[in-house]
């Protein structure tokens, strides 16, 4: 766990392996979603963070001179209902509904399942419950579906499980410096994907807490969970939601220290380091504050076991370019 902003799962087996027919129909979904990718020309971008809210401790820096080749990037992070479709075409069991349980905040426990509480908190985190039956489809524990958040991104997904929908749909997870480059919208070293200012004027451009940290969140920016995949404005590439909503996870192994040094492996189109023990996830969630968690930044960065998974955890998918002809 990582400045106390996630909570880790562990074990598992795989799902079942899916049918002819199944693959057959998929095919076109998969194709349907390679066309509806943004496309991001690539080039050189200051990656990374030093203003007076990084976090160090994270290795937000230093900020460094990127070299990106171009890729395609989703719009939006993958919703609950897209999340169905590769569930229904190939009989994927996530990593939560596996173990039989994941993390739900304490304040969105359906109140069915408050009795499905198991045992024990995360010490750094108290505000996370583990939930028994708490999966994509019970987003808040049983008695919640996915069904009336089908707009909204898919949670209680761990790295393995965004990995496996990612390779279904003929994409990948974005690397760091991928999502970074796709977040900042071209804009150079600005803070947030739409410039420098939280609220410019007095608009709320992102879903995270207002309000005391993790008592009393006023929902002053529409939501109090997870808000719909395309709510705000996309950034100046148009992306959706790369600050708040649910953090989103990345292909790279944790490291605060690898990507530092000034060479080739970090500086063009890097990958992050060969192994690990956590990847990283980027972009903060609907439970970030600047009281305890400001990492809804650009630059922020922070990480987890790839087989967690809690109600505020997603991600997007990348793809190559197509070779031509």
């Amino acid at each position: 766990m990582s400045g106390a902003c996630c909570a880790p799962a562990s074990g598992g087996d795989r799902g079942t392996e899916p049918s002819a027919a199944r693959i057959q129909d998929s095919g076109r979904d998969r194709a349907q979603g390679l066309r509806a990718m943004v496309r991001i020309p690539g080039g050189t971008f200051l990656m990374g963070g030093d203003d007076a809210d990084a976090f160090p401790e994270d290795g937000e820096g230093p900020v460094r001179a990127v070299e990106v080749s171009p890729f395609l990037i989703d719009a939006t992070t993958v919703t609950n209902r897209q999340f169905a479709t590769f569930v229904r075409h190939s009989g994927y069991r996530t990593d939560a509904e596996r173990y039989g349980w994941s993390f739900v905040f304490y304040a969105l426990v359906h109140p069915d399942a408050r009795h499905l509480v198991l045992d024990g908190t995360v010490e750094q985190a108290p505000w996370w419950l583990a939930v028994e039956g708490a999966s994509w489809q019970a987003p808040y524990g049983p008695g919640s579906s996915w069904t009336g958040l089908s707009n909204h991104p898919v949670v209680h997904v761990s790295w393995r499980d965004a990995s496996a929908y990612a390779a279904w749909a003929g994409k990948r997870l974005p690397t760091e410096a991928e999502w970074e480059m796709a977040a900042r919208g071209g804009l150079d070293r600005a803070r947030f994907p739409w410039g420098d200012e939280l609220l410019p004027r007095g608009q709320h451009r992102c879903n995270i807490w207002q309000g005391k940290f993790p008592e009393v969140n006023t929902g002053e920016d529409g939501y109090l969970g997870t808000a719909p995949v395309k709510t705000y404005r996309p950034n100046n590439f148009g992306l959706y939601n790369t600050s708040g909503n649910v953090w989103e996870w990345c292909s790279d192994w944790w490291s605060t220290t690898w990507h530092a040094a000034d060479r080739p492996e970090t500086r063009r189109d890097p990958a992050g380091p060969p192994e690990g023990e956590a990847k990283v996830i980027r972009g903060g969630s609907y439970l970030c504050h600047a009281s305890y968690c400001n990492r809804y930044r650009v630059a922020a960065r922070t990480s987890n076991t790839p087989d967690s998974s809690t109600g505020h955890m997603g991600f997007r998918c990348a793809a190559d370019l197509p070779r031509s002809r």
